[in-house]
């Protein structure tokens, strides 16, 4: 992918945890140049606590939108309207919507009509309308899960490095033991080639 690619991230705070921070500015960045950050929710209300320090931390900018229904997510529509002004009155390459949320999926295939690259960011249960209005879609939970398994291997082989070395495999099948061999990763995968091919953390809907 062109790393020239000029970029818009939006996050829809009241839909995602703040948790996923590093995996969307990773991914993001590994696209193109981000030059727009801007996460939408209702800053008065404990939920977005979490999010705070992380927005500091990271130079995004918070847009807050009250809430004027009870139980209905405010961000949607100012996150939609900050998108079409960005189309219209700028020159970004593609947009990043980070959301769970299927009320993106119009938004999404109206930046592809208009020739936009659209990466969509959200958990294994996004709808499949929004995952296939998007050129591309990061499923985040499997990303971070797949982060922090590997976090913990270098913390664990960190601390082999202080102890004596194990028996290698040859020494194992002496003994009649069977060596370990690497094992197929169960459960939900990071991405889906719509081809058919199942085996990474996004998917590509082209």
């Amino acid at each position: 992918m062109n790393q020239e690619m000029k970029l818009a991230v939006l996050i829809d705070a009241e839909n995602i945890s703040s948790k996923y921070i590093d995996v969307i500015l990773s991914e993001a960045n590994n696209l193109g140049d981000v030059i727009y950050k801007r996460i939408y929710g209702n800053w008065t209300t404990p939920q977005m606590a979490s999010w705070r320090n992380t927005i500091l931390d990271n130079a995004i900018q918070p847009v807050q939108q009250y809430s004027n229904t009870i139980r209905k997510n405010s961000s949607d529509s100012a996150l939609i309207i900050d998108t079409m002004d960005l189309l219209y009155q700028s020159n970004r390459d593609g947009f990043c919507i980070v959301s769970s949320d299927s009320d993106f999926t119009r938004l999404a295939s109206r930046l592809r009509e208009s020739q936009k690259y659209v990466l969509g960011m959200g958990e294994s249960k996004t709808p499949r309308s929004f995952i296939s209005a998007c050129n591309k879609f990061l499923y985040l939970d499997v990303l971070w899960e797949e982060a922090e398994e590997h976090e913990s291997e270098v913390q664990e082989n960190e601390g082999h490095d202080e102890t004596p070395s194990q028996e290698t495999a040859s020494h194992k099948a002496e003994k009649g033991e069977t060596p370990a061999t690497p094992s197929s990763r169960t459960g939900s995968h990071p991405y889906v080639d719509t081809a058919g091919i199942t085996d990474g953390a996004w998917q590509d809907t082209r």
